[in-house]
């Protein structure tokens, strides 16, 4: 009897602790697609890459031989997946497209699988790349090249190209989702703040409404003698929820798991072999 109330508390804590944990991996975050306000455009460097929400078909229009630029946000236990598609002319010759991701650093990041490059043979109406990434780290070595929290660019190019078809119209599909690894990509430390590098310049006039503009604006004179107020700003994207802490973990959950069934399992290892009173064999002269 006291074997099976083991047992049952042992069942009954693992359910009640897992289901929490096991609710949150079932859904990998996938970001409801609002493409209202998507963008239309893409920018020529990292410093112009236009800012793409995760979840988000953003599109652009460009000549073949320009370089395309986005930029998205990545959090700590995510693994992006960035897929675009270009559509190209009725007639063409053989080409040669690659999409690269970038890292705050500007460190090209490696691709887990996914087609990253692809040629289109002559005539064919549109080429799909893909790029799988890592699992962002919440911290790593200053000598590794994980991939961390902070700002990921997206570069997409063509590689092999004729001269005739140098120029030539063509539009680009861009989207990224995340995976929500959880707790098996979890490590023991945290960035102190994601590696969101600046990448625009605003003037002061769009931001006004913000009081700490003044400490970090710079004055510059036109030809009119007329001054002008900039100042630099950083990224604005970030996740939806902000920037996870990087403790937090359901590999919390599975371990005061393993604690609680440890703790049974030597409540009923002793309920087994405790003795049942006083011995059966009495020894002479007792």
């Amino acid at each position: 009897m006291g074997i099976t109330r083991v047992l049952s508390a042992a069942l009954l804590a693992v359910g009640l602790a897992a289901g929490p944990a096991v609710a949150d991996d079932a859904s990998p975050s996938p970001s409801t697609s609002d493409d209202s306000g998507a963008p239309t455009q893409a920018g020529t460097s990292f410093r112009t890459a236009t800012e793409v929400d995760q979840g988000q078909q953003a599109t652009a229009s460009g000549s073949t031989g320009d370089y395309l630029y986005w930029s998205f946000a990545a959090d700590a236990g995510q693994r992006p997946d960035v897929k675009a598609t270009v559509k190209l002319p009725d007639s063409h010759a053989a080409q040669t497209w690659q999409i690269d991701v970038y890292d705050g650093l500007r460190r090209r990041q490696s691709c887990q699988y996914g087609a990253q490059t692809r040629t289109a043979a002559p005539g064919t109406a549109s080429v799909e790349l893909a790029c799988v990434m890592r699992t962002v780290r919440a911290w790593s070595e200053p000598w590794a090249n994980d991939p961390l929290p902070g700002t990921y660019y997206i570069r997409l190019t063509v590689v092999n190209l004729t001269s005739a078809d140098l120029g030539q119209p063509v539009s680009a599909e861009v989207r990224v989702d995340s995976k929500d690894i959880g707790g098996s990509a979890a490590v023991d430390g945290s960035l102190a703040k994601p590696l969101v590098p600046g990448i625009a310049v605003s003037s002061a006039s769009d931001s006004a409404s913000d009081s700490t503009s003044d400490s970090a604006s710079d004055s510059s004179s036109g030809e009119d003698g007329s001054s002008s107020t900039k100042s630099a700003v950083l990224s604005s994207i970030e996740p939806d929820d902000g920037w996870s802490s990087g403790w937090w973990t359901d590999r919390w959950v599975w371990t005061g798991i393993g604690g609680v069934l440890a703790a049974l399992a030597g409540i009923g290892g002793y309920a087994l072999t405790r003795g049942t009173g006083r011995p059966t064999r009495v020894p002479p002269g007792a």
